[in-house]
């Protein structure tokens, strides 16, 4: 029996390990953001320094690892081998729950799975025994630590509140301070902030998060707290001197070194709040394993009130821990794909949205442009002057490449967020360091007017979808974490194991999707990558030349594969042609949202070049929408078994396929066209082909009189052919547009 448990013991701490994977690879997020928007400086260095906070930060975290040992549940209540069923149970959960959000790029909280995910397979656990002994719901309390998992979750919860409101008012007025022309007002301004975010952040990292560091001694932290007013003023003032004078000796830029010391911070914040939420079961449950070996009492009998008693956890297993987690960091690629997510929705300048409006945000937006116009009515005119001139500029943000917000917000970012979350870590709640860095974050971001008009419905709908993964994170986890200890219970190791397969199948499957997804945003980054020469029209030509010969390829095939589906009623090829029809309309959107910016990039007197630009643009998205079309009513009737086409409908579609495939073909391998034999051709051959469209079209019209088709078959027919048509027409003009520059 002894064996078994040590098996499931190594089983945890294995499970340990992919847990720190999967759990940085989401939580990375939280510290990096600032700085990878702000371009600071180059990730290398971002993630040296990332790397120096997380390692340290690890020390500190071994006052929370009692989260997981009693914070959610009463372990005396429980038995040695219901403890450990717990333990395997909401580790497996986590694994798979954080892989899941990490693959889709969206930031979830570590610590909500964590305490959701302990309070799912211990109340389920609970109601097993109470249902044995006959016993009712109410007796629950005797399992749970109701009281203890209630502050945890209203504090998880009430953090999102504060971090957002906190985050937009320290921005609101930093920017009025600083305006985002910040550079003039660094000698004076500039030091007394980064002298008073240097002293906040020592405070909160040093004075409190020492109390859970396993190498301090209890004297050395009196000491430190003791003398904590005498060690912040001279912080304060010994800071701030230090930065005025690199400031005026130097000319540095000091507000680069608050974002690389936030950055630090907030990394060692992260994981000396959050390590917990990684190994702290496990070390659980080797410590529950310890204690039942040292006794001769049966696991089913044993219970484990000494978990309850405080523990210093090794500072061995805090330094591998950490070790893991910064060689996740430098190694997981799906860092960046979240990374990604929250840069995006708080940059300050336009471009692609990720996120589609809503009902909900639209609603958002509007109500708060009434209330906006309304309190506007009740300022002053010279302020509303003034800071209009504030906020109206974009800094050193907005340019190709450049950085999505500026210093000064990166620095408001990293300050606040790790003050909150050390503040939190200092009074024992595992703050969700995901909710505050985002949430500050966003509310920053709405302080400082990133969310404008054109913006603001797709990220209030981005927002709106994290935090609404948020409250899935917590359904899940805790439905999840119960129904794996329900499995468990009941099976014994054969469950564990079945469930480690389950573990190991998903994580590979979305290790593949998340590959052949990275590779598409790598294509479609490379294919968009910002440009610093200025274009001209043969930059144009090249430029748009091989996206349209793909695309014309990837139409031509989907085109001719509706054509088979439509005449076969073959419904796996007609979804799958609509599928790669919306896939192609979904890449058009990249190219549209770089219109802009790409007429922007053009040489000032090359008037030709931009309309050149614009015509192809507005081309291809004609020949896309007719394709949509086509592929939507040829799946939707065989889909509906409406009647399938005559044969002669169908030859005469085998026919035009054939045709327009390949007048298709030799505009790929044609332009551009600049042979005026060659293009007087290319226009005969698209003539011919209108006429016979047309007079497939007179046939069916003969038909429909002659009673030979009904109306759903004559729906569906004109619409193929004149789409077709439109098809080649649009052909036609990409010859005639590369023909003429």
């Amino acid at each position: 029996m002894e064996s078994l448990y040590l098996i499931i013991v190594v089983i945890l701490f294995a499970l340990a390990i992919s847990d720190l994977v999967v759990g940085v690879g989401n939580d990375a997020v939280n510290f990096m953001n600032s700085a990878i928007g702000s371009k600071v400086t180059s990730r290398q260095w971002i993630l040296i320094i990332a790397s120096l906070g997380i390692f340290i930060g690890a020390t500190f975290s071994s006052g929370m690892m009692e989260i997981a040992r009693k914070g959610i549940f009463n372990p005396g209540g429980f038995t040695f081998e219901e403890v450990m069923i717990l333990f395997v149970a909401v580790m497996l959960t986590d694994i798979i729950l954080l892989d899941f959000f990490n693959t889709l790029g969206l930031p979830t909280s570590t610590t909500v799975s964590i305490v959701f995910e302990l309070l799912g397979a211990s109340v389920m656990l609970a109601i097993l025994k109470l249902s044995a002994n006959g016993e009712g719901l109410a007796a629950l309390s005797t399992y749970i630590n109701t009281s203890s998992a209630l502050a945890i979750i209203s504090g998880i919860l009430l953090s999102v509140v504060v971090a957002f409101t906190v985050g937009a008012l320290v921005q609101y007025v930093s920017r009025l301070v600083f305006t985002f022309d910040y550079q003039k007002r660094l000698k004076w301004v500039g030091s007394i902030w980064s002298g008073f975010a240097i002293t906040a952040m020592t405070y909160f990292l040093l004075i409190k998060g020492v109390k859970g560091a396993s190498f301090m001694t209890e004297e050395a932290v009196m000491w430190i707290q003791d003398r904590a007013v005498l060690i912040m003023l001279i912080s304060f003032l010994g800071w701030t001197l230090i930065m005025f004078l690199i400031r005026t000796l130097t000319k540095v830029n000091i507000l680069r070194g608050i974002v690389l010391l936030g950055t630090f911070s907030l990394a060692m914040a992260f994981a000396g709040n959050d390590l917990v939420n990684f190994i702290g079961v496990p070390i659980a449950g080797y410590e529950s394993f310890l204690v039942w070996k040292e006794t001769s009492i049966a696991a089913d009998h044993m219970f484990m009130d000494a978990l309850a008693e405080p523990v210093q956890t090794p500072t061995y297993l805090l330094i591998i821990a950490g070790a893991v987690m910064v060689f996740t960091l430098w190694t997981s690629k799906k860092t960046r794909h979240v990374t990604d997510t929250e840069v995006k929705l708080a940059r300050q300048g336009e471009g692609s949205e990720r996120f589609t409006p809503n009902l909900v945000s639209r609603a958002l937006v509007r109500s708060a442009m009434s209330i906006g116009d309304a309190v506007q009515l009740a300022l002053p005119s010279n302020w509303l002057k003034k800071s209009q001139a504030i906020f109206n500029g974009t800094g050193e943000t907005g340019s190709a490449g450049g950085p999505q917000f500026d210093l000064v917000r990166a620095s408001v970012n990293l300050t606040v967020a790790s003050i909150l979350i050390a503040f939190a870590t200092s009074l024992g709640l595992p703050l969700s360091t995901t909710y505050v860095s985002f949430m500050v974050a966003m509310g920053a971001s709405l302080a400082d007017r990133a969310w404008g008009r054109d913006s603001a419905v797709y990220r209030v709908s981005g927002v709106i979808s994290v935090i609404t993964g948020w409250f899935a994170t917590a359904v899940v986890a805790f439905t999840v974490a119960g129904l794996f200890a329900l499995l468990i219970f009941y099976t014994g190791i054969f469950g564990i194991v079945g469930l480690l397969a389950l573990a190991v199948f998903l994580i590979i499957r979305t290790y593949i999707y998340h590959r052949n997804k990275r590779k598409e945003i790598e294509a479609e980054e490379a294919k968009f990558a910002p440009r610093t020469a200025k274009l001209n029209k043969e930059a144009i030509i090249l430029s748009t030349l091989e996206d349209l010969r793909n695309s014309l390829v990837d139409a031509k095939k989907t085109f001719e594969n509706l054509i088979d589906g439509v005449s076969e009623e073959d419904r796996k090829l007609l979804n799958k042609s609509k599928k790669r029809s919306k896939k192609l309309y979904k890449a058009h959107d990249s190219f549209k949202a770089q219109l802009y910016a790409t007429l922007n990039q053009i040489e000032a007197q090359d008037v030709d070049a931009a309309r050149t630009y614009v015509h192809i643009f507005h081309l291809k998205q004609d020949m896309l929408q007719s394709l949509d079309l086509l592929a939507e009513q040829a799946t939707q009737h065989v889909e509906n078994a409406h009647n399938p086409l005559k044969p002669q409908q169908i030859a005469a579609l085998q026919h035009l396929k054939e045709a327009v495939g390949q007048y298709m073909q030799d505009t790929i391998d044609k332009l551009p066209v600049k042979d005026e034999v060659v293009y007087q051709r290319a226009l005969q051959e698209k003539r011919e082909l209108l006429a016979e469209i047309e007079k497939a079209i007179v046939n069916q019209v003969q038909g429909i009189k002659e009673k030979h088709f009904n109306s759903r078959n004559s729906q569906l027919f004109f619409t193929l052919l004149l789409e077709i048509k439109d098809i080649v027409a649009i052909t036609a003009r990409f010859i005639k547009v590369y023909h003429r520059v």
